[in-house]
C-alpha cells in the first residue's frame, strides 16, 4: 500500500492540545477557575475501541428520566439564541442553517454522547503505525439524485462534491480480485454447515449443486433466480402492485413462486440489515426495486428504478461521520482543521476547541437533556440538563429537538396528549454494527469472498470495508494490506411482529456483553475463514462494538402499517409539530432512517422558527 498515513499525519494541533491539557491544573493552581464544560488535549473518542455507539455513561440519565426521576430546574446559567438537543446530523444542520441566517447568534448543541454525530459515528484503529478509519453508524450519502434540494443545497455548502467520489470509490476492486458474495450455510436449518462461495457470479445451477439442500429446493432455487415468469398474469401492473403491497415476500416465494421452504429459510434474514425484520414483515413491493439479489419478483412487478440508477459509491471512510466534521468545522473552524472534503477524512479533531468559553457556537458533549419547557411568558424556552451529574438551566429565544422521538415526550411533558402519542408511535430500531480489524485480508483473497451472509448467525454478515481512497487516506489495496471487517447484528425474534420486536430487541443488545459480541465475532469468523488457516484467536488486532439500541428511525413501508388517509395523519407529522419556541427535526420527524431525512427535517424545524 502506498501513500500511508500515520497517527502523527492527522491534521491538528498536537501543541495547542497538549498545552491546553497542562494549562487547566495550572490555572486552577493559581486560584483561577478553568471553563467548566472544556475538554481536554487528550479527549479523542474516535480512537476509543469496546463498546461505542450507545456507549455506558450516554443513556442511563433518560432511562432514569423515563423511570419517573425528577431533575429540578436550576438557577438560569446561560442565555443563548438556540439550543439545539441532539448533535447528530438533523441537529448540526440546524444549527448551520439557523446561524447561516443569523451569524452572531449564540448557539448550545446538547448531546448525550461522548461524541458528535449522532448514528453518524467514526472509528478508528491503530496498526503498524497507521490509521485505519471505519463507520459506526450511518454509512452513506445513498442515492444523493432522490436527496431534497435543501439537502443537497447544505452539502454543497459545507463542501461535498458528489462527482469526486467516481474518482474515490474504487469501482473495479471487486473484479480486480475476483471478489463475489458467499452464503454459510449453518448446521440446525440446513443440516450441515458449509461455506458456498460465487452467489450471484456463478452460474446459478452450479452454485445450487454445492448447497446442503434437497434436489427440489436446489431446483427451486435455481428456478426463481433464472425463470422471467409473471406469477400473477392477467392482472394489470396496478391490480398487482395493490395486492402485493399487503403481500409478504415470504407468502410470495411461498405461495405464489411455490419454492421449497429451504428456499425461504436462506432469505428469511436477507434484508435485516437494511428492514431490520424478516421476510415474513416485507411487503413485496418494496423487493421489486431493491438492487440486493432477493429474486422472483422483477417478471411479476417490473422495477420502476427508484433506487437503482445511481451507484453506491458516494462513502467516506467513516461513512457520514466526515458529514458530521464537515458541519462542525462550518460552525467552529478551530475544532477542525482544513477546509475541504479531502482533508477533512485525515484531520483530527480538537475536542479543546468544540465547547470553549467566549465563542458563539459551542457542542457541549455528555450533556443530557432531561427537560425542556417555554417560559410562562411564552418568549423563550428553558432547558435543563445533566452533566457529570449536576443538573444546568439555560434559557434560548428558540429550542431545536433533535434528539429521539421516544424521548421528546418525557423531556417535554407540557406538550399536547395527541403530539405525545404521535412522537411515541416511533419505536426505533436496535442494531448493532461490529468492526473487526485483522492485519490482512488474504483469507477473503483466498477464497474470493468480499461478503459472507450468515441464514442463521448472531451477524447476519461479515463484508470487507468499502474501498475509498480520499485527500491522505488510502484504501486497503492488497490482501497483505490491514483490512475493517464490518458485521452487522439486528435481533431477530420470529414470534414477535411490529414495534415490539424492536422493543424486545433493544433490551437485549443493552443487556448483551462486548464478550458475548466478541465470542460471536470469533466463532462466525472462524466457521467461514477456518479452511483458510485464520485462527480469530490470533487473526484479530482489534473489535469495536457499535451498539445502537435505538438504531434506525421508524420505517413506515412495512406490512403492518394502516393505510393513513393524509399526510397529516401520519404520527410522525402530528409529533412533529411546532410547541410555543420549541421545535422538532430529526429522522424520526420525517419517518426516514437516512441523512437526506435528517437534513431536510432540521430544513423544516428551521423555516419555522424563522416563519414564527
Amino acid at each position: 500500500m502506498k501513500n500511508k498515513i500515520t497517527r502523527r499525519d492527522f491534521i491538528g494541533g498536537t501543541q495547542i492540545a497538549i498545552g491546553a491539557a497542562l494549562t487547566a491544573p495550572l490555572l486552577k493552581a493559581c486560584g483561577v477557575d478553568p471553563y467548566e464544560f472544556g475538554l481536554s488535549g487528550a479527549y479523542y473518542p474516535p480512537a476509543k475501541t469496546g463498546m461505542r455507539g450507545s456507549h455506558d455513561g450516554s443513556w442511563e440519565t433518560m432511562h432514569a428520566r423515563v423511570a419517573g426521576e425528577e431533575f429540578d430546574a436550576q438557577p438560569i446559567e446561560a442565555e443563548y439564541d438556540l439550543v439545539v438537543v441532539g448533535a447528530g446530523i438533523s441537529g448540526l444542520s440546524a444549527a448551520y442553517l439557523y446561524r447561516e441566517k443569523h451569524p452572531d447568534a449564540k448557539i448550545l448543541i446538547l448531546d448525550n454522547h461522548d461524541d458528535f454525530g449522532g448514528h453518524a459515528k467514526r472509528n478508528e484503529f491503530s496498526i503498524n503505525g497507521e490509521t485505519r478509519i471505519g463507520y459506526g453508524g450511518t454509512e452513506a450519502i445513498d442515492t444523493p439524485s432522490h436527496y431534497t434540494q435543501e439537502a443537497r443545497d447544505l452539502l454543497d455548502k459545507i463542501g461535498v462534491k458528489m462527482d469526486r467520489f467516481y474518482d474515490y470509490f474504487d469501482q473495479e476492486f471487486w473484479d480486480r480480485f475476483n471478489l463475489s458474495k458467499s452464503i454459510l450455510f449453518d448446521k440446525e436449518t440446513f443440516g450441515e454447515e458449509k461455506l458456498v462461495r460465487g452467489y450471484g457470479s456463478r452460474y446459478w445451477a452450479e452454485f445450487a449443486a454445492d448447497m446442503p439442500m434437497s434436489d427440489k429446493a436446489r431446483a427451486d432455487f435455481v428456478r426463481v433466480q433464472t425463470e422471467n415468469k409473471d406469477y400473477m398474469p392477467g392482472l394489470t401492473f396496478d391490480e398487482k402492485y395493490e395486492i402485493l403491497r399487503k403481500t409478504s415476500y415470504e407468502n410470495f416465494l411461498r405461495n405464489y413462486a411455490k419454492v421449497d421452504e429451504q428456499v425461504i429459510n436462506i432469505y428469511k434474514r436477507w434484508g435485516m440489515s437494511f428492514w431490520c425484520v424478516g421476510i415474513d414483515e416485507i411487503p413485496t413491493t418494496l423487493i421489486q426495486n431493491y438492487d440486493g439479489g432477493m429474486p422472483g419478483v422483477t417478471a411479476t412487478l417490473p422495477r420502476t428504478g427508484h433506487r437503482n440508477d445511481e451507484p453506491y459509491i458516494f462513502h467516506f471512510p467513516d461513512g457520514n461521520a466526515s458529514v458530521a466534521r464537515l458541519l462542525v468545522r462550518s460552525m467552529i473552524p478551530g475544532a477542525v482543521p482544513g477546509s475541504s472534503m479531502e482533508d477533512v477524512v485525515t484531520a483530527k479533531v480538537n475536542y479543546t476547541n468544540i465547547d470553549a468559553k467566549g465563542q458563539n457556537t459551542n457542542i457541549r458533549l455528555n450533556s443530557t437533556v432531561v427537560d425542556v419547557a417555554n417560559t410562562k411568558d411564552e418568549r423563550s424556552a428553558i432547558v435543563t440538563y445533566v452533566r457529570k451529574g449536576k443538573t444546568h438551566t439555560v434559557q434560548a429565544s428558540k429550542c431545536v429537538l433533535a434528539c429521539y422521538n421516544s424521548a421528546i415526550p418525557y423531556i417535554c411533558p407540557s406538550l399536547p396528549e395527541a403530539q405525545k402519542t404521535g412522537l411515541a408511535y416511533n419505536v426505533k430500531v436496535p442494531l448493532v454494527y461490529t468492526k473487526v480489524l485483522i492485519p490482512n485480508w488474504k483469507p477473503f483473497a483466498e477464497l474470493e469472498t468480499d461478503f459472507v451472509y450468515y441464514p442463521g448467525g448472531f451477524f447476519k454478515q461479515v463484508e470487507l470495508a468499502y474501498p475509498v481512497s480520499i485527500g491522505g487516506y488510502t484504501q486497503s489495496e492488497t490482501p497483505d494490506d490491514p483490512m475493517i471487517l464490518h458485521m452487522c447484528h439486528v435481533p431477530w425474534i420470529p414470534d414477535t411482529r411490529g414495534p415490539d420486536q424492536w422493543r424486545e430487541g433493544r433490551m437485549r443488545i443493552l443487556t448483551t456483553t462486548f464478550e458475548e459480541f466478541e465470542g460471536h465475532v470469533k466463532t462466525q469468523l472462524n466457521q467461514a475463514l477456518a479452511s483458510t488457516g485464520f485462527d480469530a484467536e490470533k487473526d484479530i488486532s482489534a473489535i469495536t462494538v457499535n451498539r445502537w439500541p435505538h438504531g434506525y428511525a421508524y420505517n413506515p413501508d412495512l406490512i403492518w402499517e394502516p393505510d393513513w388517509e393524509s399526510k397529516d395523519q401520519y404520527p410522525w407529522v402530528i409529533g412533529r409539530q411546532p410547541f410555543g419556541n420549541i421545535h422538532i427535526a430529526n429522522s424520526d420527524a420525517g419517518a426516514g432512517a437516512d441523512t437526506n431525512t435528517a437534513i431536510t427535517q432540521a430544513y423544516r424545524a428551521v423555516q419555522e422558527i424563522f416563519n414564527s
